[in-house]
């Protein structure tokens, strides 16, 4: 098993990810409510985007703009799947608060991101247990941009409900 750490403040527009203290990646949106956003990871680069509504989500490779994947977020399902150079690999949602998530391939996690913070959510860990170097990165990446998306969505709740009080 190999272990990452990856950090965000809650209103800040860059994530990082490092591995033993050294940061081998990062996320960096243009502000905080940005759809796209440029990321980097063991040296590769990648653009990561979401529509308006926050439930289309892509990734593509920076380098030669070759589209990789595009993932389905129904916020109310904790269950959606991707599939990647022909792998059907599932992402679920593991609680009601959000804070753990994880990548499946054939009902096995591979990936699991936990956040340590209760209403931030702006750091955790990811514990890798297996998957192929190029797949790895992207569904990292990709994990960590549904992260983004979830907190948006909270606060936009949060926004709502306190409009209503109001």
């Amino acid at each position: 098993m190999d272990r990452l750490v990856w950090s965000k403040g809650l209103f800040k527009n860059k994530l990082t990810i490092t591995r033993n203290g050294d940061q081998i990646g990062v996320i960096d949106w243009n502000n905080f409510f940005s759809s796209d956003a440029l990321a980097t990871i063991n040296g590769r680069r990648f653009v990561l985007s979401r529509d308006f509504f926050l439930s289309k989500l892509e990734i593509s490779d920076a380098t030669n703009q070759a589209h990789l994947a595009t993932i389905m977020i129904n916020l109310f399902n904790p269950k959606s799947d991707l599939v990647l150079n022909g792998k059907r690999f599932e992402l679920e949602i593991k609680n009601f608060w959000q804070s753990r998530w994880s990548w499946k391939y054939n009902g096995q996690e591979i990936i699991v991101f936990q956040s340590h913070e209760f209403l931030t959510k702006d750091r955790g860990v990811i514990d890798i247990y297996s998957a192929d170097a190029e797949e790895l990165e992207v569904l990292i990446l990709l994990g960590l941009f549904v992260r983004n998306q979830l907190v948006l969505f909270m606060l936009f709740i949060l926004l709502v409900v306190l409009f209503v009080l109001i």
